[in-house]
Order: C-alpha cells, then structure tokens, then sequence
C-alpha cells in the first residue's frame, strides 16, 4: 500500500452535547480537542445529536412533538365551541 494515503485510524472520544454522554469509538476524523477518559488520554470531538440524544432511539421527544401537532390540528381544523 502507498505510505500516506489513508487517513489515521484511531480511537476518539465522541461528547453528545445534548445528553452529555461520551463514546469511545474508533474513528478517522480530525481534531485538536483531548480529553481524559476511562483513565487515558483521547482526541475529543464534539456532536449535536446521537443515539443517546435521538428522539428516534430515545422514544421521549416524538411524543411530545406529536402532541403538538395534534393540538394544531385540532385549533385549525377542530369543532369550534
């Protein structure tokens, strides 16, 4: 293999900004943030949204947003008293 053309795999520390979870997950993205985890040092990158943030895996925010929605119908298009 040419020397060089391949990023560098390594393992980096992923921080969910929003659930403030972190994950140690190899990766080849770029960074210059470190952190100190699980007693080791690691390249920091930060995110909005992850699986521990995702209405999708977490279940609690599409209920809320639903209920909204149906309120707005119901305002818009619902029997008026």
């Amino acid at each position: 293999m040419k020397k060089d053309l391949h990023p560098e795999f390594r393992p980096v520390v992923f921080h969910d900004l929003t659930s403030n979870e972190k994950f140690l997950i190899g990766s080849t993205v770029k960074t210059q943030d470190t952190i100190e985890f699980e007693g080791a040092t690691y390249p920091l990158f930060k995110v909005e949204i992850s699986s521990a943030s995702h209405p999708f895996y977490t279940g609690k925010k599409a209920a809320i947003s639903a209920a909204g929605r149906v309120d707005r119908f119901n305002k818009k298009y619902g029997k008026k008293a």
